[in-house]
């Protein structure tokens, strides 16, 4: 079924390097990616280091009436189901900056930077460029470390792990080599899949049986 395409809703730097525009213009440095949560930092509701475990107050009873029984939930089955997809309108030479673009606002709206996998159709995203130049086993322990937003060529997909969201960038590439990187960017998708490109295209292609 075609999607509507959706516009996103904030214009900020994108994640990690920007590649030079067609004008020779460089992007601004983006801000930095927050990190994750320091051990010795409690989560909410939960005691600190050193620090006891508050103790509940005991149940009052009336007498002659018995203790109200104690409910526990039991834990419900994940629901695997097909992740919902979006679409941005790009063309090529800005679908990176249109994925830029889309992790920036799923940051700013709380998704944690692991959640996220970034795949170019066409030229690599310039941190992936970076850090392969260091060699493909550094390149690829950083993916399997999963602590941060990570930028992989969509012909590797299969080399990626799942993750919530995953941001696809039709930068370049062929029909066949696109229709070939939707599907698995879809199964590595947990919950959102978006596509930055050509609306036209991207909605045949996925039309297609994606």
């Amino acid at each position: 079924m075609p999607l509507i395409p959706e516009e996103p809703q904030i214009h900020e730097s994108a994640q990690g390097p920007r590649a030079t525009t067609a004008t020779g213009r460089t992007a601004p440095t983006p801000r930095p990616v927050p990190g994750p949560r320091n051990a010795a930092t409690p989560r909410p509701g939960r005691p600190g280091p050193g620090q006891a475990r508050p103790t509940p107050p005991p149940a009052q009873r009336t007498h002659g009436s018995a203790a109200p029984a104690t409910s526990v939930p039991s834990p419900q089955p994940e629901n695997r189901s097909v992740p919902q997809i979006q679409l941005i309108p790009a063309p090529p030479a800005g679908a990176l900056d249109a994925a830029g673009e889309a992790v920036d606002l799923l940051l700013d709206s709380g998704r944690a930077p692991e959640d996220i996998l970034v795949l170019t159709t066409g030229e690599q995203h310039p941190w992936a460029a970076h850090e392969l130049s260091f060699g493909e086993a550094a390149y690829w322990a950083q993916h399997d470390a999963g602590d941060d937003v990570f930028y992989a060529d969509a012909a590797s997909v299969d080399r990626a792990g799942t993750r919530p969201v995953v941001v696809v960038a039709v930068n370049g590439g062929t029909d066949d080599e696109t229709a070939r990187a939707l599907p698995g960017a879809m199964d590595r998708a947990g919950a959102l899949l978006i596509v930055c490109g050509d609306a036209q295209r991207i909605n045949a292609l996925l039309g297609a049986g994606v």
